[in-house]
C-alpha cells in the first residue's frame, strides 16, 4: 500500500511540473469556458443600421431615438431615397435598414395604425431573425409604455423583409462558413504534415542535396495541394448550388480567383507550421488547435462578430477566415464585384505574401 501511494504520488509530482500537461489539463478547459461564454450570446449591441424616415414628425423621430438609445443599434447613416438601400447592403456596412412611411405620426393618431418597414441583409440569417425581432420588440415596448392612457388602441405595423435570401435558409450562412472551414483545415493541414514528414523520416536530407533550391522544394510541395484544394472547392460550391439552392449571384471566376488567394495563403501558412514543428504530430496538434477553433468562432462563420467583446473582435481581424467568408457571401449572395470586396482581397493577398516570405527565410535558416 506505501507503495502504492509513493507511485501516485510521484505521478503528481510529474504532472505538476509538466508545463504542457498543466497547459492541457487546465489551461484549454478555462480559456475555452472564457472564449465560448462571451461569444455564443443570444443578444445583440451596436448593430450599424440606416433609417429613412420619410415622415420626420415627432413621433417617428421619437422612435427612431428610442431604437438607438436601446444599446442595442447605431447609427451608421440616414438615407435620403430608397434608392441607396440596395447599394449600402451590397456594402455590407449596415445590417438593417428602417423606413418610415409618410405622414406616419398623423396616421398614427387618425387611424390608429402606422407602418414601418424593416429591411434586413439576410446573408446572415441569425443576425437578420435578431435585429428584426429586436426592433419589433422596441417599437411594441413603445406603444405600450409611451402612450399608456390613450383611449384610441394604437398599433404600428413592421412589415419585414430579407434581403438576400428571403426564405431565411440557413445553407446561405453555413455553406459559405463550411468551405472557408474545410479549404482552411485541408490545405493548411495537410502542407504542415507533407513538409514536417520529409524532416522526421529523414528524407529531407535527400531533398537538401538535391539541385533544388528552398522555393522550388516549397512549390513542388504545395503545388499539388493547391490543385486539389482548388477541385475541392468546385465540389463544395456545385453540392451547395445543388442540394442546398445556394446561389452564384456574382462573377464564378471572381469567386474562383479569389478562393485561389485563399488556399494559397493557407498553404502558406501550413508551410509556416511545418517551419515550426519537428514532428507530425505537432504539427496536426498546431493546426487543429490553432487554426480550427478560432475558425469557426471568430470568423464569423456561426457567431456574429457584432456580439462578440471588443477584445475579441480585434482579435477577429487577424484571422483569415474572417475576409474570405465576407468575399464569398458578398459574390455568392450578393452578386457583388471586385469594387465591393478588393479590400479584403488585399488583406488576404498582404497575408499570403507574409506567410511565405517567413517561410521561405526560415527555411533558408534551417537549410543553413
Amino acid at each position: 500500500m506505501k507503495q502504492l501511494k509513493s507511485f501516485i504520488k510521484k505521478e503528481f509530482y510529474h504532472i505538476f511540473r509538466d508545463v504542457r500537461t498543466m497547459l492541457i489539463l487546465f489551461g484549454i478547459p478555462i480559456t475555452q469556458l472564457l472564449i465560448f461564454g462571451t461569444v455564443i450570446k443570444n443578444e445583440i449591441s451596436n448593430v450599424p443600421v440606416a433609417i429613412y424616415d420619410q415622415s420626420k414628425d415627432d413621433v417617428s423621430l421619437e422612435l427612431s431615438a428610442k431604437i438607438l438609445s436601446s444599446g442595442y443599434f447605431q447609427l451608421n447613416e440616414n438615407l435620403g431615397s430608397i434608392a441607396g438601400i440596395d447599394e449600402i447592403f451590397r456594402e455590407g456596412t449596415v445590417k438593417q435598414v428602417i423606413i418610415f412611411e409618410n405622414d406616419f405620426g398623423e396616421k398614427l393618431q387618425r387611424e390608429g395604425v402606422a407602418n414601418v418597414q424593416l429591411i434586413a441583409d439576410a446573408s446572415d440569417p441569425n443576425m437578420a431573425r435578431l435585429v428584426t425581432s429586436y426592433t419589433t420588440g422596441i417599437i411594441n415596448d413603445y406603444i405600450t409604455k409611451m402612450h399608456p392612457n390613450l383611449q384610441m388602441p394604437l398599433r404600428i405595423k413592421p412589415e419585414v423583409r430579407m434581403y438576400f435570401n428571403e426564405e431565411m435558409k440557413s445553407a446561405y450562412q453555413f455553406v459559405p462558413g463550411t468551405m472557408a472551414l474545410i479549404l482552411m483545415l485541408v490545405s493548411a493541414l495537410m502542407t504542415s504534415i507533407s513538409i514536417t514528414r520529409e524532416k522526421e523520416t529523414g528524407t529531407m536530407e535527400v531533398l537538401l542535396a538535391s539541385p533544388l533550391r528552398p522555393v522550388q522544394i516549397i512549390v513542388g510541395k504545395v503545388l499539388p495541394y493547391l490543385l486539389l484544394s482548388v477541385a475541392n472547392a468546385f465540389v463544395i460550391v456545385f453540392i451547395g448550388r445543388l442540394v442546398f439552392g445556394v446561389p452564384v449571384a456574382g462573377s464564378f471566376i471572381l469567386l474562383m480567383l479569389e478562393t485561389i488567394l485563399f488556399i494559397t495563403m493557407a498553404l502558406c501558412l501550413g508551410i509556416l507550421i511545418s517551419t515550426i514543428a519537428k514532428t507530425q504530430l505537432v504539427a496536426m496538434f498546431i493546426s487543429l488547435i490553432a487554426l480550427m477553433l478560432p475558425t469557426i468562432i471568430l470568423s464569423g462563420f456561426i457567431f456574429p462578430i457584432e456580439n462578440m467583446p471588443t477584445v475579441l473582435q480585434w482579435f477577429s481581424h487577424i484571422m483569415p477566415a474572417r475576409y474570405f467568408i465576407t468575399i464569398i457571401r458578398a459574390i455568392m449572395l450578393k452578386g457583388v464585384g471586385i469594387l465591393f470586396i478588393w479590400k479584403e482581397t488585399l488583406i488576404l493577398l498582404g497575408m499570403t505574401l507574409l506567410f511565405i516570405s517567413i517561410s521561405v527565410k526560415k527555411f533558408k535558416v534551417r537549410l543553413e
